[in-house]
């Protein structure tokens, strides 16, 4: 049982820190078409963004207390302003063009942002692990696990909410739903798709950033951490669906289950697995588990 309890735990830790990652990108895809691989390095920026601040903050001997609100606001902030940039200075003009086309120019700004986050932050890693051990570990029988990790499927299960409330209960979401499935009547209609595209990449861009940031903790921040989560969440993705929310969700949860069923059983299948995973899902549902319906056209 105590390993039954440990997986369990360990998958919806895994699970939720993947789907706010996946959340941005399968929320960009499903309303703009587009499989952003930039997504990753929007990800690293939240993450030194956050480190960074947490280093100052706890140096300058302010209420540790305070770190929360600050590392994450400040990497949600980050992100908002890359997304933004990345929006209007390279999306906007590219609008209309082949899928293999937008994902062969967001690899493009993918690379440009590794070496812009190695100029600004450099090489070496940035650890922030103060918040971490701040709220301290939790007992569940004979186990014991960070009250950080816990706090994170908490987080994970309010975002979720935040963005099923706001596309099914809110006008700008119904809005938005519209623009997912015909984009061409949605203009037709007065819709302003424009403005739905740059509000849409801005928030998939802060989801990015802030899974990055409410992960420094736990982790060593250094180059490359973008290149690994980007690989990570086209996984979950691609499982649940591109495209739908709720699929990201369940694709989640189901790497994070079965990654934490290797690593306590057979940790030598703990790389292989989430691949399997993934080959396994799109061998019988090769558009995912829970694909958008599309509307067709006659």
């Amino acid at each position: 049982m105590e390993t039954l309890l440990a997986i369990l735990i360990d998958g919806l830790v895994y699970a939720s820190w993947l789907f706010i990652v996946a959340a941005g990108l399968t929320l960009v895809y499903g309303v703009m078409k587009i499989l952003n691989m930039a997504h990753g390095s929007l990800y690293a920026i939240g993450a030194y963004s956050a480190a960074s601040l947490v280093g100052w903050y706890f140096g300058s001997g302010h209420p540790p207390w305070g770190s929360f609100a600050l590392f994450i606001g400040g990497a949600v902030i980050a992100g908002m302003v890359t997304g933004l940039i990345i929006e209007r200075g390279v999306l906007r003009r590219m609008y209309g063009r082949d899928e293999v086309v937008m994902i062969l120019v967001t690899y493009g700004v993918l690379l440009i942002l590794e070496d812009v986050t190695k100029l600004l932050w450099g090489v070496d890693a940035y650890f922030a692990y103060q918040p971490y051990g701040m709220i301290g570990r939790v007992r569940f029988s004979d186990l014991t696990f960070a009250g950080y990790d816990l706090t994170l499927i908490a987080v994970a299960g309010l975002v979720g909410f935040a963005l099923w409330y706001a596309l099914n209960r809110t006008r700008q979401g119904k809005l938005l739903r519209a623009v997912i499935h015909d984009r061409e009547i949605s203009l037709a209609m007065g819709i302003n798709v424009t403005r739905i595209f740059i509000v849409t990449f801005i928030i998939g861009s802060a989801l990015g950033a802030l899974a990055g940031g409410l992960t420094a903790p736990a982790l060593s921040v250094a180059p490359g951490i973008g290149i690994e989560i980007i690989i990570l969440a086209f996984a979950v993705v691609v499982i649940g669906g591109l495209g739908s929310v709720g699929g990201a969700a369940i694709g989640a949860l189901l790497v994070g289950i079965c990654r934490a069923l290797a690593v306590h059983t057979y940790p030598q299948f703990e790389l292989f697995i989430i691949y399997g995973v993934m080959a396994a899902v799109l061998a019988v549902r090769p558009q995912g588990l829970f694909v958008i319906a599309r509307a067709r056209k006659i």
